[in-house]
């Protein structure tokens, strides 16, 4: 089965909010990935608009030919843009302003009755819903209760360990698409993904797409953007 790979574009627009001019331009970014495999295009707007706009939304549902995926917290503010421009999907992510990254996975079984309304709505809105989550039954068992139709797996935590502890994560990681799958869920996984640690994760037989972003916009610097998308792909189609 083939992996999707998703382009996260965000760090694209930190680089050119640094000197708030319109370069260089997310959606140009977004274009040149697609361009080279890029199976979907992923855009976080945070709550403080660190990154990505209301503008560079509004540009990649328009402008975009492969599937847009827009990671939004779970607010009235976010939910109203997501119902506007209508992505293909919307992946809700737990947020906090202090943080520098998204830092951990969304408590679904604890908020549940804040993320039953919104699931319902976007889903009625014909958006596709996935939820970031820890790759933990009781997260996943929540999805299920949500009628959420895709979960994301964070593999923030798999990225920063190394050797047995980093092969744990990976089985954890592993039995949760697993269990995620067997209940009808189409399971995707993300955060912190590298050329070096992503071919074992790509090997996990129930994953659909991984979303990746920080690591190939760094890499872009010094290779340039579509060739580092492409070694991604070759890696992520090397590992199936």
């Amino acid at each position: 089965m083939t992996l999707r790979l998703g382009v996260n574009i965000d760090h694209v627009a930190t680089v050119r909010n640094a000197r708030g001019s319109g370069y260089p331009d997310p959606v140009r970014a977004a274009l040149v990935a697609a361009e080279a495999g890029a199976d979907g295009i992923t855009a976080h707007l945070r709550e403080d608009r660190r990154h990505i706009t209301d503008d560079d939304i509004a540009r990649l549902a328009e402008g975009l030919t492969i599937p847009l995926n827009l990671e939004m917290a779970a607010t009235e503010e976010m939910l109203g843009i997501a119902l506007r421009h209508r992505p293909h999907a919307a992946c809700i992510v737990p947020e906090r302003r202090e943080e520098r990254t998204t830092e951990g996975g969304l408590d679904a079984a604890g908020q549940h009755d804040h993320l039953a309304p919104m699931v319902s709505e976007l889903t009625a809105a014909n958006i596709r819903v996935s939820l970031f989550i820890e790759p933990d039954p009781r997260q996943i068992e929540a999805a299920v209760r949500l009628k959420a139709p895709v979960i994301e797996l964070h593999t923030g935590r798999y990225c920063e360990l190394t050797g047995e502890a980093q092969t744990t994560e990976l089985r954890r990681i592993t039995d949760a698409a697993a269990l995620a799958a067997k209940n009808g869920i189409e399971v995707h996984a993300g955060h912190g993904l590298t050329f070096d640690n992503v071919v074992p994760i790509a090997a996990i037989p129930q994953l659909r797409e991984l979303n990746i972003g920080h690591f190939l916009i760094g890499e872009a610097i010094f290779d340039g953007l579509g060739s580092v998308v492409r070694r991604m792909r070759s890696l992520m189609d090397a590992a199936r």
